[in-house]
Order: structure tokens, then sequence, then C-alpha cells
């Protein structure tokens, strides 16, 4: 019967230590793939997971990204802010010189004007109106400017080639005017093409900004100012479609209305998503250009550093957390090493993700194969934890086991010799003896050394009544 007791024990050890290291297996690769996966075009994020988050705890994990619906995106003081840090992260990290750093601001925020060189202007020519604003000529450095905020569009171009007009013929009359004019054609131009390169943040805010298609459009009456026609962008559609879907969801009731309401406009689903993907896609693909344009500034050694990585989101922290926790908690698991508070800590990992698509009843399914009622696949693999969490299976076959042999040092106050050396020594006697204090340098006649056994007895001490005594008679009989 004992024997039968210990084979059960052993193959239930062996089974829950096999448990052990399963799950630790499965933690570690989960985590080791996604680390991997930052490394390809379509890097693992839990922002899709935690967007289309149901149930109770909806808001809760849709805010832990903390922009579920990625609107930051679209605003651009946000994405402005956003790559002025990582500009400074950027020329701090690689250590850029003067003129790196120049060209790497002009290539951010664009140059403060844009010049062709040129001699003179054409004799008669002055810039007027709009254009003057827009067109500078600098005698001392010989530069016609154009400001580079404002730029030289188009029609400013035309309008100041029609200053100069080409004549029919060339004669020796007009040849060097001609040629005066020749040479501001040509520095107009020059300074045209350069004016025309956009800087990353001037492209940016376009995209939101100067796209009426995007951003939207009103038609104002210039004399009364009075708005005759307004119509919607692509960007304010999108808000109010997330607005919508909102309402609507917290109306539905059934099961019926929840899912018409996710297959029509939930945020990751349908026509939301494409609009979402469409407006904040070619933002996100410029940032990466920005990037390239600014490494090619980069010296080889300077390359040698490493990336200087955008500041991170919210999101990112979530995920740079999720896959150190995974890796983390699988060697744990793995090793034996913490193993039940590895076990605690997966379990409560899985168990918000549990929470985040809960299969209860009421609550939109999760899309995929898996079709759960109240327990799935993390749940079960909670309970499976938690029961880990209940045996030392570390001690059984593990690290634990070796931490548990260490041996502790034990700390013991050992007296000084001079605190040994007191002025007064106790000495300690049986009950019903009187104690006395023995001081150095005393002489033995002192206390009765050598003295007769009468006085011995008076000095260390005699009973002070009969019953004592008696009681000492007893005992010394006995």
């Amino acid at each position: 019967m004992l024997h039968s007791r210990k084979s059960t024990f052993l193959i239930t050890a062996i089974l829950l230590v096999v448990l052990r290291i399963a799950i630790g297996w499965q933690f570690l690769y989960e985590g080791l793939w996604k680390f991997q996966s930052r490394q390809t075009a379509r890097p693992w994020t839990s922002a899709g997971y935690l967007r289309n988050s149901q149930g109770p705890l909806r808001n809760v994990f849709r805010g832990l990204t903390g922009d579920p619906d990625e609107l930051q995106w679209l605003d651009p003081n946000w994405v402005g802010s956003r790559w002025d840090t990582w500009q400074t992260r950027f020329v701090s990290g690689n250590r850029l010189d003067k003129t790196q750093a120049s060209r790497l601001d002009r290539l951010l925020n664009g140059p403060k004007d844009f010049r062709a060189e040129l001699a003179a202007l054409p004799e008669g020519l002055e810039f007027r109106g709009t254009l003057a604003k827009r067109l500078t000529f600098d005698a001392e450095s010989k530069r016609l400017i154009v400001d580079g905020k404002a730029h030289l569009t188009p029609r400013e171009r035309d309008a100041a080639l029609k200053l100069v007009p080409v004549p029919e013929t060339v004669t020796e009359e007009n040849r060097e005017a001609e040629e005066a004019a020749q040479q501001f054609r040509e520095a107009l131009e020059k300074v045209f093409a350069r004016s025309s390169r956009l800087s990353f943040k001037e492209r940016m805010r376009a995209s939101l900004l100067g796209d009426p298609d995007r951003a939207g459009l009103t038609i104002t009456d210039r004399k009364t100012k009075q708005e005759l026609e307004t119509r919607l962008g692509e960007i304010e559609l999108y808000r109010r479609q997330l607005q919508r879907f909102e309402q609507n969801l917290s109306r539905a009731e059934t099961d019926f209305q929840q899912k018409h309401v996710q297959q029509s406009g939930v945020p990751g689903y349908g026509d939301t998503a494409e609009i979402r993907s469409a407006l904040v896609g070619p933002i996100k693909v410029l940032e990466g250009e920005l990037i390239v344009a600014a490494e090619k500034l980069l010296t080889p050694k300077q390359r040698a550093r490493g990336p200087i990585a955008m500041p991170p989101t919210r999101i990112n922290q979530i995920d740079a957390l999720t896959m150190w926790g995974l890796a983390a908690i699988g060697v744990l698991l793995i090793s034996g090493l913490c193993s039940r508070l590895a076990a605690v800590a997966g379990a409560a990992l899985l168990l918000s993700f549990y929470l985040a698509m809960p299969p209860w009843p009421g609550v939109p399914l999760a899309p995929g194969p898996e079709h759960s009622l109240w327990v799935n696949k993390n749940l079960i693999e909670v309970i499976a934890l938690l029961a880990l969490a209940s045996v030392p299976t570390g001690r059984w076959f593990g690290l634990d086991s070796l931490v548990g042999r260490l041996p502790l040092k034990r700390r013991q106050d050992v007296a000084a010799p001079e605190d040994l050396a007191t002025d007064e020594v106790a000495v300690s006697a049986p009950a019903g003896v009187t104690t006395m204090a023995v001081e150095p340098n005393t002489e033995a006649t002192d206390i009765g050394i050598g003295s007769e056994p009468d006085e011995v007895a008076d000095v260390v001490g005699a009973p002070e009544s009969e019953d004592e005594t008696e009681s000492g008679s007893e005992l010394d009989s006995e």
C-alpha cells in the first residue's frame, strides 16, 4: 500500500514538472517570436488586440494603448512635437557636428530661404505686390532669394518671367539687356526648383491640412465672409464615425445588436479600419522616410552606434513589457527558479488576455477559429498555472532545489574582550541563596574563605525561617 502511494506521488510529480516546463516553453517561444518579428516588415504589436477589446473592461484595455483610434497621428502639432523630440535625441545620440545638425534641421524644418546666384537684376526690373513678399535680390551677396516659409508657386514664377519678356530678335543694341534677362530667367528657374522642395514637416502638414479631400473645404463669400458651403474631409468623417460607433455600442443590448454594430463600424473592422489606414498610413510612411534620410547624413562610425528610435508611445511600452514578460516567465518556469512566483505571474498575464476578449454571453466573439463559452484556452492555462503555484515543482526538479540548499550564515554577536573586564562580576546562586557581588582585588578573607564554617554560612546566606530549614532537611533526606 505504501509502495503504491509512493508510485502515485512520483508519477504526479513528474507530470506536474513536465506541465511546468511545457507551459514555460510556450511562454519563451512566444516572447522570442515576437522579438524576432520586430526585424520584419510586419512587426508584432498588441495594438490590434487591445483596440478590439470587448466586454466590461473594454475601455480599460483600449485605454492602455494611449490612443486606441490613432487620432493623435492626425494632429499636426502632436506629430511635429514627436519629430522635434526625435531630432534632439538623434543629434545628441550620434554626436552630430554643426554641419550635420544644420542639414538635419533643413530636412525636418526646411531652410530659412532658397538662393540662386545672380550678378544683377535686369535694368528697370522691380518686384511689386505679392511677388515682392516672395522674391528679393541681395546685391551684396549677388543672390536671388525666395522666402523659405512662403515658397514660390508656379503662378508667381510665371508672373516674374513676364517682367522680362523674350525679344523677337536679338540685336547689338539689346544684346546686353537680353543676356541680363537670360541670367535672371535661369536664376529664377533654379530658385523655383529649390523652393519646390518641401521639408518633412511641410509635407506632413500639407497631407493633413492642405489636402481638401482629407482636411475638408469651406467656401466663404469674400465680401461678407459668410460660409457658403462646407465639405467634410475624411478626417472629420472618421471622427464622426467613431463617435457614432460608441453611441450605437452603448445602446446595443442583445448579441445581434452588438454584432451588427461591430460589423458596421467597430474600430479595426470594415470601413473604419480602411479610413484609419488611409489617413494614418501616409504619415507613418513619411516618418520612416525621415529616419532613412537622416541616417544618410551619418558617417560609418556614427552608424555603428546603432539607430536612434522615435520616442516610444504607450503601445510601444505595452509591447515591450509583453515580450519581456513572456520571455522572462518562460525562462523561470523551464529552469524551475522561483517557479511559484513565475506561475502566479504567468497566470496574471494570461488572465489579462482572457479579460480583454472574454467568451461571455452578450459579448461579441473574438475574431479567429476558436469558439468558446465561459472557458477558453487562456482560462484553462490560468488554472493550470495556479495549480503549479500551489506545489513546489521547482524543488522537485529545478533550480529552486539548489537555492534551498545554500547555507545560510547566521551572525553571532561575540562580546569584545574589553567588555568582559567589568568592574563587577555577577554571581548567580540557587533560589533562596543571597547573591553578592565580588569586586576585583578583594581578599579571600573578605568573603569568608578560610573562616569558620559558621561564619561562611552567615556570609553565603542562612535560611530566614524554620519552614525553609525544614524544607531543606526534607530535600537532604530525599
